[in-house]
């Protein structure tokens, strides 16, 4: 079993940055494949970025490239997300996501192939 609790979500105007925080429980946290999803109103949630099993493959969604930057901390059991040039388009909330699955060079970026979430964080980004 593991727990996800984001943090770091708030209100930012367009351009600017944000990094959220997403500390998780548990002994074989640093086996888990870790994702980033964002779901704004009336949406569906979506896929962010994602770490595949073996922490060392990253993968994002196209209306993030370059702008947006994965990274975990195994000793801390944390996994971030660095959020850059923002955009109003950007706004949702944001969740974290583990998998005890999954292959170790492909990142899952499906809700059904995450088993544990968290409770997620808002971000705001202002135009």
């Amino acid at each position: 079993q593991v727990q996800l609790v984001e943090s770091g979500g708030g209100l930012v105007q367009a351009g600017g940055s944000l990094r959220l925080s997403c500390a998780a429980s548990g002994r074989t946290f640093s086996s888990y494949a870790m994702g980033w999803f964002r779901q704004a109103p009336g949406k569906e949630r979506e896929f962010v970025a994602g770490f595949t099993r073996s922490g060392i493959n990253t993968g994002y969604a196209d209306s993030v490239k370059g702008r947006f930057t994965i990274s975990r901390d195994n000793a801390k059991n944390t996994v971030y997300l660095q959020m850059n040039s923002l955009k109003p388009e950007d706004t949702a909330v944001y969740y974290c996501a583990a998998s005890r699955l999954g292959s170790p060079i492909m990142v899952r970026t499906t809700v059904p192939q995450y088993d544990y979430w968290g409770q997620g964080t808002q971000v705001t980004v202002s135009s």
